[in-house]
């Protein structure tokens, strides 16, 4: 029986983690929402939690870049709800460059925000999920941490390391009904993404349609996006009675491309 505590979502201000967070509250949870900024959307997101299905939801802006604001969060959630039940390690940070012109600072932020921010909030999630004997851990990786690509080196790395961090936490936790796990979506409609498909049918003088299709071609199997509330409903899969001894498992989300 899982305790009465929060799911925590970082960068969970919009898109995927947003997407994540909603699904989670209506499973019941209260939520904790993170970003580096106050949205809008997730101001709206934040009413219909608490309007809609009953949960209480907090909005806490941190830059995950800083291990002490990490710390100030799970402070947050301890002082609040009583700690993190569900931890979903989503928030991403990205650069396009060759190697050899990448910035440096952009590197080490990288490094900061998708990878050891994960790390820090494990580590301090995991005492309070081994003192109530219940605990899901799913960090948000990528196609790209199962392939690679050009001109983007920090994030292909940083989500290939996070199935690593993935498999020791769960061998680490395999003796509590504690799991950790991995998504890797493919091609989901983002703002990212969505702004880059805009700058293209500009570009290129073709229609947001036309544009969408040539972005997804050489991508995403079946020429779709990947649908966020997809992979919404699996990580609410792992963190429910279905998913107690699925851990340290990568699960492609994504049509097929992993395999293609």
């Amino acid at each position: 029986m899982r305790p009465k505590t929060c799911a925590m979502v970082t960068g969970s201000t919009g898109g995927l983690g947003l997407a994540i967070a909603m699904r989670l509250a209506q499973d019941g949870w209260n939520i904790v929402l993170t970003g580096i900024d106050r949205t809008a959307e997730a101001e709206e997101a934040q009413r219909r939690m608490r309007e809609e299905f009953g949960v209480d939801a907090l909005l806490h802006t941190a830059d995950l870049a800083d291990p002490d604001a990490i710390t100030g969060l799970m402070g947050v959630a301890e002082e609040s709800f009583g700690g993190v039940g569900i931890l979903v390690n989503n928030a991403v940070v990205r650069h396009f460059a060759p190697v050899e012109a990448f910035p440096v600072d952009r590197w080490d932020l990288a490094l900061a925000v998708n990878l050891s921010a994960a790390f820090h909030a494990i580590r301090l999630a995991l005492p309070g999920m081994r003192a109530r004997g219940w605990g899901r851990i799913v960090n948000v990786s990528s196609i790209y941490g199962q392939i690679g690509a050009v001109n983007r080196v920090d994030y292909v790395t940083t989500k290939t390391a996070l199935l690593g961090l993935t498999r020791a936490v769960a061998l680490e936790t395999a003796d509590a009904d504690i799991t950790c796990n991995a998504v890797c979506p493919g091609t989901l409609p983002t703002p990212a993404i969505l702004d880059r498909i805009a700058g293209l049918a500009a570009t290129e003088g073709i229609s947001s349609e036309e544009a969408t299709r040539a972005y997804l071609r050489d991508r995403q199997p079946g020429g779709r996006f990947i649908g966020m509330e997809t992979v919404a409903s699996l990580v609410s899969f792992l963190c429910g009675p279905g998913g107690r001894d699925i851990s340290g498992a990568t699960l492609p989300v994504d049509r097929g491309w992993s395999v293609a």
